[in-house]
């Protein structure tokens, strides 16, 4: 972390955030009790007092895309490291160490007994590689869209890994050994479909794992605050009404999370999901 001041807005102690933030919420997301949004950053509103939440803090510390979350004292940070990549269910494990490339977007390492697989980019972290090794490396790399790359051809050079995106996102991995040429779904392979859908770029996919997790990188999320799922016209770079066109399209298609690139993660059960989204679709009409 560089020397950037401290936020006037941190209650004292030792957990802080600096004003290298950029409000990206990778840290509301891991760690809601001890990070808050104040004005126009996040800031640290309660330290952590108890193991279990100073643990939370060091996940958010290490996951923060600019380095502008510090700690007075560092127990606790080496066992914190270890945690990565979080479990989220069963073989899904949330990355962290987030890339300033991608403004902070968070990315997904599933571990299947064909190949394991990375859904977007983090930033080259030598311990999420050792992690990854361990793991059993890495057969194929997912880009939902030219946004959230990263540090992708570095993971995929170090374990010759075969990146998948769409063609029209080509000029941010010109190199990639797998393009989707057009708007159809594509069944990769049993557990695994990939869905184009338009809108935010025009390019942008998701991946559909197992009929359960749905990998959406910057298509739709889940909006804490209102409690329910959000798509935001606000940051969509190519066309809202493409946009909504693909949402309509992935309502068909069944799932129980929502895994994004920015926003919160959500569990609903498949048919409350359906209802979620077909309550999004009447929002964007």
């Amino acid at each position: 972390m560089g020397t950037e001041k401290r936020l006037d807005t941190n209650v004292p102690g030792d957990f802080y955030v600096t004003e290298a933030c950029i409000n990206c919420d990778q840290c509301r997301q891991l760690a809601p009790p001890i990070f808050s949004e104040v004005g126009d950053y996040s800031a640290v509103i309660s330290q952590p007092w108890r193991e279990e939440d100073r643990t939370k803090a060091f996940h958010a510390l290490l996951s923060c895309p600019t380095g502008a979350i510090g700690s007075e004292r560092k127990e606790g940070l080496t066992e914190a490291i270890a945690d990565f990549p979080l479990l989220i269910e069963n073989n899904v494990f949330y990355c962290g160490f987030t890339s300033r490339k991608s403004y902070g977007a968070s990315s997904y390492f599933i571990k299947h007994p064909t190949g394991n697989w990375l859904v977007d980019a983090p930033r080259w972290a030598p311990q999420l590689v050792h992690k990854f090794e361990q793991l059993g490396g890495i057969r194929y790399i997912f880009l939902t869209h030219q946004d959230d790359v990263a540090d992708a051809e570095k993971y995929a050079e170090k374990f010759n890994a075969e990146r998948i995106i769409h063609v029209l996102e080509k000029n941010s991995q010109p190199g990639a050994e797998h393009f989707i040429q057009d708007r159809t779904a594509v069944d990769w392979a049993p557990d695994f479909r990939i869905i184009p859908v338009p809108g935010h770029t025009k390019g942008h996919m998701v991946l559909l794992y197992r009929e359960k997790y749905l990998f959406t990188g910057d298509h739709l999320a889940w909006d804490r605050e209102r409690g329910q799922l959000d798509a935001n016209e606000d940051f969509c770079w190519y066309s809202w009404k493409e946009q909504g066109e693909s949402m309509e399209r992935l309502a068909k298609e069944r799932f129980e999370w929502i895994l994004p690139g920015h926003g919160d993660r959500v569990y609903l059960e498949a048919d409350e999901m359906n209802i979620a989204m077909n309550q999004l679709l009447s929002r964007m009409k």
